[in-house]
């Protein structure tokens, strides 16, 4: 999956599910 330069909003990123979900975008290279 190729994120490069897209913007994700994500709630609940702090714990759990929500982290793991950011953790991923972010890696995907989402800001």
């Amino acid at each position: 999956m190729d994120l490069a330069g897209r913007v994700a909003i994500v709630t609940g990123g702090g714990t759990g599910i929500g982290r793991a979900t950011c953790m991923r975008l972010a890696k995907a290279g989402a800001k």
